[in-house]
């Protein structure tokens, strides 16, 4: 077949085959355009999932009527100067309006602050109509109806309307949360509506838009980020260790204002949480990267979601080094979705397996209620007798009909000292099941695992002492050859001196092979080919040696685990408290080592709910 120039419609179906893969996709180009214009307001109406009927208003600064068409053709765009390093807008390649028309029936409406009236241009199928006046308020209106009609190979791969329709919603909930000034709503043919109303550009206004995208839950949380490194600056929100997902779709990531997912970014946030969340969990974070335009292309993914940066180390070392900085400076710190659970849990008719009581609100008859026995009525004994002493006060002995069930070991009958109370976890009071602290603070009740909270006590004292000095090494009685390609030859040889330290002693052996000469003693037998093919793996991705330093942490939180209190182990009142203050002295103490809360906190307010009286 011979070479020849393909048409212009279907240069614009192939380019909407990379940039416009779903209805989403759709509303995400011309939401980024509404933006870019300066719009303060952006409606979005939708049917069909985004199939039938996509509908984007904005009140930005519209488009004149003389480059209506010039705004329809490829590569023509208002935002993009002489250099391509200097990307200041969401959009760029002027290839949005021409590749979606190509591929649907399209209309848009527009009209500027100084035009006494609008004007609007149509495209189907990749042909385009003439300008012709209309009638608009200042702004644009992008009308996308049959999306796909020209492609109907491609509707086959779309899902359900609901799935469409949810994706949508994500996808402006992702760029709404970058741009609190901005009123944004979504509506659909079931009435449905999402609305975030504008508030602005502050921090305070920035985590007011966060609430109303994640829920009023993670601003309760969260921790604020606000960090600086050679120039790129980080700032947003982490949940803290207790507070988790079980997916990463909670993980917001911006460039320079621009919504990214982001490889090296998602690593960076793994690698920040590897010692205080398990692998099946992850956090929640919104996360903001500003820096120089030239520093960061993001012309390398034809959606432009993902990102490519000069320097990623730097920007993996900024992101972990500042989250574990934050997490460390909370101190400790419980979830309040935990306590919410435990809420949940008092509360009449919470368990599953619960028998529904009367509608009258009395207990029901439990078929399992044995009477305690007894040997006959005791008026001596009844706390219904005649007062003794004519109309004076009961004595209280007339109640005591049994020893009172106390619990494993109590913290003493004295008043507390008033320090230990005005303590972040208290004083404790009890120790039930041989295995909970119930501690005492001045407005709320905390529970603790005492297991799980000496199991992270004994797991960072052991990681400080192991990164504190170069870790023991054994020699191999015979040295190991691994081979391996050049590149990753020379990118071990170069961290060599990092790797010696962790116990990891590489030396160059000819042309791609490496030598392993000592391994850390911790590992014991190892598979020590696959643990250098590892590293070598992650020095290409990431630049870091992280692989050989959690295999250590992994040893270093097992031997924690069996060396730490057991439960069922009575604790005197003194090592309660001193496990207490231990805890708040430790950085992420809130979370063991697989994750899970050391301690729940139920606040007094809460309690004083469960029984009415608030």
């Amino acid at each position: 077949m011979p070479i020849r120039q393909l048409s212009e419609t279907m240069i614009n179906q192939i380019a909407a085959g990379e940039v416009i893969e779903r209805p989403a996709s759709v509303v995400k180009e011309l939401v980024e355009n509404a933006l870019d214009a300066g719009a303060s307001r952006v409606e979005v109406v939708t049917a069909g999932g985004g199939l039938n009927l996509i509908r984007v208003g904005d009140d930005g600064s519209g488009i004149s009527e003389s480059e209506l068409e010039l705004a329809v053709s490829r590569h023509c765009t208002s935002k993009l100067s002489t250099d391509i390093h200097d990307i200041r807008s969401l959009g760029f390649r002027g290839e949005a309006l021409p590749s979606i028309g190509s591929v649907s029936r399209l209309t848009i409406r527009s009209r500027t602050a100084a035009s006494g009236s609008a004007a609007e241009i149509g495209i189907e199928g990749g042909d385009v109509s003439a300008v012709r006046p209309a009638a608009a308020n200042k702004g644009t209106s992008v009308e996308v109806r049959d999306l796909f009609f020209a492609t109907p190979a491609r509707l086959k791969f779309m899902k359900g309307e609901r799935a469409e329709t949810t994706a949508i919603s994500d996808i402006v909930k992702r760029i709404a949360i970058a741009f609190p000034a901005v009123r944004f709503t979504v509506s659909g043919p079931d009435r449905t509506t999402l609305e975030l109303p504008a508030s602005d550009d502050s921090p305070d206004g920035q985590l007011t838009r966060i609430a109303q995208v994640m829920g009023g839950e993670f601003p309760e949380n969260s921790i604020a980020i606000d960090a600086v490194r050679e120039n790129v600056r980080l700032t947003g929100h982490v949940s803290i260790p207790s507070y988790s997902r079980a997916n990463a779709l909670q993980q917001y990531a911006y460039v320079n204002g621009r919504p990214v997912r982001d490889k090296l970014i998602a690593s960076a946030i793994r690698g920040a949480y590897a010692d205080v969340l398990p692998r099946d969990r992850n956090a929640v974070t919104v996360l903001f990267l500003t820096l120089d335009p030239a520093t960061v292309d993001v012309n390398v993914h034809p959606a432009k979601a993902d990102v490519r940066f000069r320097d990623p180390g730097l920007v993996r070392g900024l992101i972990v080094g500042s989250i574990r900085q934050a997490l460390a400076d909370a101190g400790v710190r419980s979830a309040t979705s935990g306590a919410a659970a435990m809420m949940g849990a008092f509360r009449p008719g919470a368990s599953a397996y619960a028998h529904p009581g009367p509608a009258n609100g009395h207990r029901s008859f439990n078929p399992g209620f044995r009477a305690a026995a007894t040997t006959g009525f005791d008026a001596a004994r009844s706390p219904y007798r005649p007062l003794d002493g004519g109309f004076g006060e009961s004595p209280q002995s007339a109640f005591d009909t049994g020893p009172i069930a106390s619990a494993d070991a109590r913290a003493g009958q004295s008043e507390l000292p008033e320090e230990l109370l005005q303590a972040q976890l208290g004083a404790a009071r009890a120790q039930v099941h041989e295995n909970y602290i119930v501690a005492q603070t001045q407005d709320s009740l905390i529970i603790v695992d005492q297991h799980a909270a000496h199991e992270r006590l004994v797991y960072e004292a052991l990681k400080n002492a192991l990164h504190a000095r170069p870790v023991p090494a054994q020699m191999l009685l015979l040295p190991e050859i691994v081979d391996l390609p050049e590149d990753d030859v020379s990118r071990l040889a170069a961290h060599s001196d990092m790797l010696r330290r962790f116990g990891l002693g590489v030396e160059r052996f000819g042309r791609g092979a490496i030598a392993v000469r000592e391994t850390p003693s911790m590992l014991g037998e190892t598979n020590v080919a696959q643990l250098v093919r590892d590293l070598a793996d992650e020095i290409a991705d990431n630049d870091t040696t992280e692989t050989l330093k959690e295999r250590l942490d992994k040893i270093a939180a097992t031997m924690a685990c069996h060396g730490s209190v057991r439960s069922g182990r009575r604790l005197r009142p003194e090592e309660m408290n001193a496990l207490l203050r231990q805890m708040e002295a430790t950085p992420g103490s809130g979370t063991c080592n697989h994750g899970r809360p050391t301690y729940i906190e139920l606040k007094l307010a809460d309690i004083e709910r469960l029984f009415g009286r608030k």
